[in-house]
């Protein structure tokens, strides 16, 4: 990873991309916004949700558990088993943002999954940082704006699928993860990370199979790790 100066075509090309999978992802925000009000959360508990948690899957767990008639605490602590894989993309983007003090503070509020993609597949630190921030500010604005606008809505908006936002999110999500695919053993750590994930869901709580997945993942990182320096 280089400082190497960002040329304008570059700097134009990241922004755009990252502007368009905030607009993706925001936009899914008045699915939870609704959905969130007819678990029987206020607006104002939902709009505190996106702008405190603020990560999409664990917001979703969450209310999910609440609907279905669980305790408020069972909904919580599903929701933070969901947001530790946030804990693995912190560990990975530290040393590639390289920032330090309140900058890496206030860059923890807007580490997802978007805004790391957007940042990891780049080239120089720079870029990197502009392709995480650009991301993570404009999903951020875009999300709790979005679920203002469904949580007022309510059900009256019908389901947010009817709308196709829910495969845009994961359409934009796979083309930026897609050029990490490259490599023999990118490819095999996918279908395995993906299997595991699969083969988990009918026998496990929500939340966990993307930790099991991520566990793949992180597995195999240590392992090619170990084998490299040896």
């Amino acid at each position: 990873m280089t400082d190497a100066p960002l040329d304008p075509g570059e700097r134009s090309s990241i922004i755009r991309d990252s502007l368009g999978v905030g607009v993706a992802t925001g936009a899914y925000g008045v699915g939870f916004g609704a959905v969130s009000v007819a678990s029987g959360l206020s607006v104002a508990q939902t709009c505190a949700l996106s702008f405190f948690v603020f990560t999409g899957a664990s917001q979703f767990a969450l209310v999910g558990v609440i609907a279905s008639g669980g305790a408020p605490v069972s909904g919580a602590l599903t929701a933070m088993l969901l947001g530790t894989r946030n804990t693995l993309y912190g560990l990975r983007l530290a040393p590639l943002l390289a920032w330090r003090g309140w900058r890496r503070a206030l860059a923890a509020q807007v580490l997802i999954d978007e805004s790391t993609a957007m940042s990891v597949t780049r080239e120089t630190t720079p870029a990197a940082r502009l392709g995480f921030l650009t991301t993570g500010v404009s999903v951020f604005v875009l999300w709790n704006l979005a679920t203002l606008a469904g949580a007022v809505a309510g059900n009256s908006i019908g389901d947010p699928r009817t709308y196709g936002l829910d495969a845009a999110v994961g359409a934009a999500f796979l083309a930026l993860l897609w050029p990490r695919l490259k490599s023999r053993r990118n490819r095999l750590v996918a279908v395995a990370a993906a299997a595991v994930a699969l083969g988990t869901v009918p026998v496990v709580p929500a939340g966990v199979p993307v930790l099991a997945a991520a566990a793949v993942a992180l597995l195999a990182g240590v392992l090619t790790r170990d084998g490299e320096t040896r």
